[in-house]
């Protein structure tokens, strides 16, 4: 027989493993996700810096897929892992975060180094605030993508969307696998 003190522990004991393993699960599909956006990003910002005209298409490419196999990732995902990251709310709130950001984009008639530089900040602030939720290594990797896209815009001349190539895309993608490890 146990007694109150004993069964309250226990109980505490099994929400502390249910909290980490849901952690461990949102930590894998994230890590799945940054992988997949890093190598796409990682394409747009080459398409941008090696043929320049079709960088807007090559971005547009980058985003379509990029939903599509988020939406993949997630409904492949959810049976193994119970986490619930794709639904209509989901899909509309990064549909109106991309039309702000295109505005932002309007309004401010940035030129095309200015929109290399926006974009990964715009997200990765996003990703960072969303780090104090999901967990520190989001705040950190959205962090150091800041500070290397700064560093790149002030100090770089032509080499900018290079430079973002492996920072932004790059960064992702080794987050990602990183983020495996959690």
């Amino acid at each position: 027989m146990i007694d109150r003190s004993e069964a309250s522990a226990a109980l505490a004991d099994i929400d502390d493993m249910v909290r980490r393993v849901r952690q461990s699960r949102i930590y894998d599909l994230a890590s799945q996700m940054m992988v997949m956006w890093g190598a796409l990003v990682f394409v747009g910002y080459l398409v941008t810096y090696l043929v320049p005209r079709h960088a807007t298409i090559g971005w547009v490419a980058v985003y379509a897929i990029g939903i599509a196999g988020w939406a993949w990732l997630s409904i492949a995902n959810r049976p193994r892992s119970g986490v619930r990251t794709f639904d209509l709310k989901i899909f509309l709130a990064f549909a109106m975060f991309l039309a702000f950001g295109i505005f932002c984009c309007w309004l401010g008639h940035f030129g095309p180094r200015q929109i290399s530089a926006f974009w990964p900040i715009y997200f990765m602030t996003v990703y960072a605030i969303a780090g104090l939720w999901l967990g520190y290594a989001f705040v950190a990797i959205g962090l150091v993508v800041i500070a290397l896209t700064l560093a790149g815009f002030l100090w770089l001349g032509s080499a900018f969307d290079l430079w973002m190539a492996f920072v932004n895309g790059g960064g992702l993608v080794l987050g990602g696998l990183w983020m495996r490890r959690s």
